[in-house]
């Protein structure tokens, strides 16, 4: 069983955004950096363009295109490309 009270923690995050847009609350922010090009990390982990593609859940034409600059990672992808950069025995335990 768990103590939190989610209902005054919603009534608090409201408070919080209402305070927030009256300019009297700043809220924390936090900037990602973009993550390396695919081909620099995947050339760090030692890892074959099919390779890669397994451990991130993409097909490998994905990544060819990533690399080939014909496509761009966008969205949830650019999120699992930091983790493999930074992180990358993450992704290696999700396998």
């Amino acid at each position: 069983m768990s103590d939190r009270n989610l209902g005054q923690e919603i009534l608090d995050g409201v408070k919080e955004v209402k305070d927030f847009k009256n300019g009297q609350k700043k809220l924390r922010t936090h900037t990602l950096k973009e993550p390396s090009s695919p081909k620099v990390i995947r050339e760090k982990l030692a890892l074959s363009q099919v390779a890669f593609a397994s451990l991130l859940g993409v097909s490998a034409r994905t990544v060819q295109d990533w690399e080939q600059g014909r496509r761009q990672p966008q969205g949830p992808a650019k999120s699992l490309l930091r983790i493999a950069e930074n992180r990358p025995e993450v992704l290696v335990e999700l396998r």
